[in-house]
């Protein structure tokens, strides 16, 4: 009987209870609608954002699916000779650069950057996490006081 009663109370004890609340990502403990640390927006839905500098990349193109990506800098370097263009992505091979397009006028330079799914992965299945990459393009002649466009905008 000692050992029937024992049985019953360990099985209580480990499956008894449910501890998932209706709010799984909030600690336990918390109250109902309790912020539990401040977190910047991420760039997209449900897309977590890491911390850390651009990853640099190179274009392996072609892809498939290739389309065109905002940027969020581009940045002259090399004494104006180039750019060093940032943007939001995902991870590969998902994401990955496919090319850049440049376009230099007397007025402006418009950079496009295209991202696709790498061709030898096409029914890869990827996390949904944001990843700030970058990639260095060169121009035909120095930036100056040319304005920089974002091709994709």
């Amino acid at each position: 009987m000692v050992l029937l009663f024992l049985a019953v109370l360990l099985a209580a004890a480990c499956g008894g209870g449910s501890s998932t609340s209706a709010h799984p990502e909030q600690p336990e403990g918390s109250p109902a609608g309790a912020e539990t640390s401040p977190q910047p927006a991420p760039p997209g839905p449900g897309m977590v954002v890491p911390a850390g500098s651009p990853s640099p990349v190179t274009p392996a193109g072609p892809t498939l699916n290739t389309r065109a990506v905002p940027w969020e800098s581009a940045t002259p370097a090399d004494g104006g000779r180039s750019l060093d263009v940032v943007w939001w992505s995902g991870v590969e091979p998902c994401q990955v650069l496919d090319h850049v397009d440049v376009k230099e006028t007397a007025r402006e330079v418009t950079v496009t950057v295209y991202e696709g799914q790498d061709r030898r992965s096409p029914d890869a299945v990827c996390i949904a996490i944001a990843i700030q990459k970058t990639t260095q393009v060169r121009l035909e002649s120095p930036l100056g006081d040319r304005k920089v466009v974002d091709g994709a905008k």
